[in-house]
Order: structure tokens, then C-alpha cells, then sequence
């Protein structure tokens, strides 16, 4: 379903643009052939959790992400903004009052998972007001990005045609620096709408990156996000540690020296 690691680069990269639809697809199909392994997820402290969708998506994109945490017990929500068309100042101003209320109703911090677009959104949260985010979880987001030019990926080209309606400058801030609370990065190396090594963060105490098999636009339903994602939420806010998947679902997370090309 994906093309070798070993095809030149530009090419590689124009057949994970051109598969991304049929390759989201299969995760949702794996989704439901997969849906026995992930019987008995982690379970945690229920407390608010806020899930973020990417750049042109809607809440509707989020959708099997918010049921599945749902079930596991947490207070889920989306963002109820509409569709994504980058920091407007609407967004802007109303994600910190959003988490502010959350944050007041769940008496606590609140989660906060953002799928591409999203997860940048979520890691400004964390440094604009860290006292309201227990933890970020971003999935495929290019937050290394920021401070740099535009790369030429499918996804840096979207979000520039939408760049006269940002109230945030492109490049604003150091978003691939140290957060003030844990924060998970996932990345894919079968990303084909932003590279992958902008998706990731330096490793540090409470900071981890972690490797799926997933396309970008099939994240929010593939199986080993599913799973990834359960397992963060349950981590108590004083004892986090770094994922460690188990053994059943080992294949389900490729290494940092797997298929090394980038």
C-alpha cells in the first residue's frame, strides 16, 4: 500500500501525496479488522479532554477519535469552530477560552489532541496558558516548522493559499521546543502531506515521539493512534512516563531505525 523507502525521494513523496485518500481509507479498514486487539486499552482518571482537527477539517474528522476516548470514560469534545482554516482570530481567540471553561467545568487540566494543524494549535495552548493543559498529543503535525519557510509540501502549500485570513504570522514562535507539560509527537514516515521530521520534537523527560504506519489523513482512525492515545490519556498527571506499547501490538509501531530513508 505504500511506496518504498528506497524510491528517490521526490518521487516517494508524489506517490504518498497521490495514495493518501486510498491509504486513509485502509486505515479505517484496519480500524475495523484490528478492533479485538485493541480490547482492553488503558483506562485512566477521567478529566476533560479536547480534540483538535486539521487544516480544511471539521469536527467531523475527529469524530472515531472522540467516540473511542468516549468509551474509555473521558469527557470528550470537540472544538465546535467550524472548519479549520488556520489561526484566524476567531480561533485564536476562542481556543483559550474554550480550554479555560473545560478546564473549570472538569475541576482540572485539560488533554488537548490536535491532528496536524490541530496539534500546533495545542502546543501553543501549552505555552500560552500551561496551568489549563495536563498534555498535549499531536498527530502528524509539522510544528518544527515553525520559524522556517514553507517546504513545498502539499500541506505547506494549503495552508498558504488561507494565509491572508491568519491573525498568526507563518513561522511564529519556537512551537519544537520544550514544553511546560508532557507532550507526545506522532509522525509517520508514510506521511504524504507533510514531512515527517518536522512532526517531531527533541526527546526529553516529559517529550516523546512516536513512530505509526499510518497516512496523514488516516491518523485519527488508525488502530496503533487508537491504542497510543488511550494509553497517554491514563498516565497520571505526577507519574507520566514514556509510551511502551505491548508486546501484541509491537508491530504496530515502527522503530526510529526502520526504513530510515526519508
Amino acid at each position: 500500500m505504500t511506496p518504498s523507502p528506497g524510491l528517490p525521494p521526490g518521487r516517494r513523496a508524489a506517490l504518498l501525496a497521490a495514495t493518501e485518500p486510498v491509504r486513509a481509507a485502509a486505515s479505517a479498514g484496519a480500524l475495523a479488522l484490528g478492533w479485538p486487539l485493541l480490547r482492553g486499552a488503558p483506562r485512566g482518571e477521567p478529566h476533560g479532554v479536547l480534540v483538535l482537527p486539521g487544516l480544511f477539517a471539521s469536527d467531523v474528522s475527529t469524530l472515531t477519535l472522540r467516540r473511542w476516548l468516549r468509551g474509555l470514560g473521558y469527557p470528550v469534545v470537540g472544538w465546535e469552530l467550524g472548519r479549520n482554516r488556520g489561526p484566524t482570530k476567531e480561533i485564536t481567540d476562542e481556543l483559550p477560552r474554550l480550554l479555560e471553561r473545560l478546564a473549570e467545568q472538569h475541576s482540572g487540566p485539560v488533554s488537548v489532541i490536535g491532528q496536524s494543524l490541530g496539534g500546533i494549535y495545542a502546543r501553543r495552548l501549552a505555552l500560552r496558558v500551561p496551568r489549563l493543559v495536563r498534555q498535549v498529543i499531536s498527530l502528524g503535525s509539522p510544528f518544527a516548522l515553525a520559524g522556517r519557510p514553507a517546504d513545498g509540501t502539499p500541506g505547506a502549500r494549503a495552508y498558504d493559499r488561507y494565509r491572508h485570513l491568519h491573525a498568526v504570522p507563518r513561522g511564529r514562535g519556537d512551537l519544537a521546543g520544550p514544553l511546560p507539560v508532557p507532550s507526545t509527537a506522532v509522525w509517520s514516515r508514510w506521511d504524504g502531506v507533510v514531512d515527517w521530521r518536522a512532526c517531531r520534537q527533541a526527546p526529553g523527560p516529559r517529550a516523546e515521539n512516536v513512530g505509526v504506519h499510518a497516512s496523514h489523513l488516516g491518523m485519527g482512525h488508525d488502530p496503533a493512534v487508537l491504542w497510543l492515545a488511550a494509553d497517554r490519556l491514563a498516565q497520571t498527571r505526577e507519574g507520566w512516563r514514556p509510551f511502551q506499547p505491548p508486546a501484541r501490538l509491537r508491530f504496530l509501531y515502527p522503530r526510529e531505525d526502520d526504513d530510515a530513508t526519508g
